[in-house]
């Protein structure tokens, strides 16, 4: 890989962590009663997304539909069956029981992300509609149907979010 493929490729990287944990920070504000710092937070993460998305468009990384849509299902199937497992293994060697918990919890989510990609390049041509259920707690996704329990993690219905468009 060139240097500057590299470059991009560690910006991309850094551009979406920060995105992520500045979400997270501002959610964490806005708990916490600084409504001020969590629009802050929420702006910057903004700002990081579009960094990251220009670092994507930069590498040519955004294809046709058809084309992201095997290479988000490649993606999470080798996530799913490799790095999560790996990550398992870690944590129980280590005793850490917290971790076992979010990386087995996290390979059985990834697992359900690469049939939902599989199943929508089945269905590309048709354009079903249908809306998303997303487990707040491990990010479990329900195709069209909201569980009473998360199958992943227990959690109760009121814990996940509907995504309709």
């Amino acid at each position: 890989m060139d240097k500057i493929q590299e470059a991009l490729n560690q910006a991309y990287a850094g551009e979406a962590k920060a995105a992520l944990r500045l979400k997270v920070y501002a959610q964490k504000a806005e708990d916490e009663g600084y409504k001020q710092m969590a629009k802050l937070f929420r702006v910057i993460s903004f700002s990081e997304e579009i960094h990251g998305a220009r670092a994507l468009r930069v590498l040519k990384e955004i294809k046709s539909t058809e084309e992201n849509l095997a290479a988000s299902f490649e993606s999470e199937k080798q996530v799913a069956e490799v790095a999560y497992d790996q990550f398992v293994k870690l944590a129980e060697e280590e005793g850490n029981k917290e971790a076992v918990l979010h990386f087995s919890q996290s390979r059985d989510v990834e697992e359900t992300h690469a049939k939902l990609y599989k199943e929508a390049m089945s269905h590309y041509m048709e354009e079903r509609e249908t809306t998303y259920y997303v487990c707040k707690v491990c990010g479990y996704v329900a195709d069209g149907i909201l569980p009473d329990e998360c199958p992943v993690c227990g959690a109760k219905a009121k814990m996940f979010v509907p995504f309709d468009k």
